[in-house]
């Protein structure tokens, strides 16, 4: 047999290690869900998520990231036992706490993410925490119970370079994506003002602090739901839903339902903050000429109008209306037809035309409705896979594509466009709160003065300041209960 030159054994020797390592390769790089067959999702593809606030609408959340298919849940977190209890049999796996900082503590090593569904008074420094340890974040609407509080976590989404995305499912629907598109085909023109309305709110408002004291039950921590707001002895019928009617919780029928009802005009138009605000509110009156003063309550309805300046155009007029209060219908409305969903609802009017559609941006429609089907506008804006349910996929599909991936820019309501709204939505609350506002009169009579009633806040947004009236500054930013703070440094 013919002796092998040194040059064709270097290459016989070559060929094998190129082989070889081509084949290591491939054992190492093929995608883990294609070795473990069809529906398989490997580890390494898997978001490990930590729950704040599991109970109620926080199991919802709980379950809608679970049901995406690729999350598990490492640790729950709850100060009510008893209504975490779903969440906890459902992972039995994940490891329980009632303090969500000292489940941040133990367990951000092992958490890619984070879920924060508690009331509103809570969401900033849970949200904060997680996002400070490099976590991603979904939290509920509103974002924050503040709009100082919506500014920081806008700028710490940036900052720490975290997936965030705020629980209004309606952003990742196909009705607002339909409404874009129509708009910037001007099937309506150029838009000159907006009304939304609710129905709610459905829990009581504009009442009295109750005075029926009582002792808290067992499986709830009081203090640690507090949290953040002035403590007080615990109340009946507070927990788990009338917390929204009270400022130190929560933030009325607008912070329930703005962020799903204002949010496809927000996109539509692609607005930022307000320019200003002014609002009136429905009254209680508790006697004959007597109106009720309950500063602690949201009121029973109001009406909002805020105002945008857009560069080279006509100022826009944004209205929002709550407590049943609706505005006029159209001319364009048939008699017998619902004016958006029958108890919420957006109108844009447009120097050419108007266009209708329900919560979440549903059913959207042009005026009169017979255009709706006459016009084919191209597709031009990205889908999310099975519409407002498809949401929580949206954002775990972005946390395990990473910050800065395509999945990342098909977020559909991350903290850059959820932030600006948010402030939106509460600037109309400094006006409630500023219309309670009330100062004695100098003559010792025993009467007050409401400086903040009939007048325009005007905003200076970039620094988030009322201009003209500056009790209404001390809503922009509330102070926390010693012990609490907004994040580290």
């Amino acid at each position: 047999m013919k002796k092998e030159s040194i040059t064709e054994k270097d290459k016989s020797r070559r060929g094998f290690i190129k082989a070889s390592a081509t084949a290591i390769a491939g054992f190492y790089f093929v995608p883990r869900h294609v070795l473990g067959g069809p529906g398989f999702v490997a580890p390494s593809d898997r978001l490990r998520v930590a729950g704040i606030g599991v109970g109620g609408m926080g199991s919802g959340d709980v379950r809608g990231v679970f049901n995406s298919g690729k999350a598990d849940f490492i640790a729950l977190c709850d100060v009510d036992d008893s209504r975490a209890k779903g969440s906890v049999a459902a992972h039995p796996k994940a490891k329980y706490y009632r303090d969500f900082r000292t489940m941040l503590d133990k367990e951000h090593k092992n958490i890619d993410a984070v879920t924060v569904s508690t009331p509103d008074h809570m969401h900033a420094i849970q949200a904060m925490a997680a996002m400070q340890l490099g976590k991603h974040v979904y939290v509920q609407k509103p974002l924050t119970h503040d709009i100082y509080e919506a500014r920081m976590l806008t700028e710490a989404a940036e900052k720490y370079k975290v997936v965030t995305q705020m629980g209004n499912q309606g952003s990742s629907g196909e009705g607002v994506r339909k409404m874009v598109e129509w708009y910037n085909a001007g099937l309506i023109g150029e838009a000159t003002k907006v009304w939304s309305w609710t129905d709610r709110p459905v829990w009581p408002q504009g009442i009295p602090w109750p005075s029926d004291n009582a002792t808290p039950p067992a499986d709830l921590d009081w203090d640690l739901w507090l949290g953040t707001a002035p403590y007080k002895d615990y109340v009946p019928n507070l927990i788990p839903f009338n917390w929204r009617g009270w400022w130190d919780y929560g933030t009325g029928a607008l912070g329930d339902m703005a962020c799903h009802i204002m949010e496809p005009p927000f996109r539509v138009l692609g607005l930022g903050y307000p320019e200003s605000a002014e609002c009136s509110v429905g009254s209680v009156y508790v006697g004959e000429f007597q109106r009720g003063y309950f500063p602690d309550s949201c009121p029973p309805s109001s009406h909002i109008t805020l105002r945008f300046k857009r560069e080279g155009k006509e100022d826009l007029s944004f209205h929002w209306m709550d407590g049943g209060i609706q505005p006029s219908r159209p001319e364009e409305l048939g008699p017998n037809e619902v004016m958006g969903d029958g108890g919420n609802g957006v109108i844009i009017e447009g120097t050419k035309g108007k266009m209708m559609c329900g919560t979440y941006g549903r059913d959207p429609k042009l005026l009169p409705t017979s255009l709706t089907e006459e016009i084919n506008v191209p597709q031009t804006l990205y889908r999310v896979p099975e519409g407002d349910r498809g949401h929580y996929n949206n954002w775990v599909e972005a946390c395990i594509g990473g910050y800065g991936s395509q999945e990342y820019d098909r977020l559909s309501s991350p903290f850059s466009i959820a932030g600006p709204l948010t402030e939106s939505v509460l600037m109309g609350n400094l006006a409630i709160r500023s219309n309670d506002y009330r100062m004695p009169r100098p003559d010792g009579s025993n009467r007050f003065d409401y400086p903040g009633r009939g007048i325009k806040l005007i905003w200076d947004g970039p620094n988030m300041n009322i201009t003209n009236f500056e009790p209404a500054n001390q809503f922009v930013k509330r102070e926390y209960r010693e012990g609490w703070r907004l994040g580290k440094g």
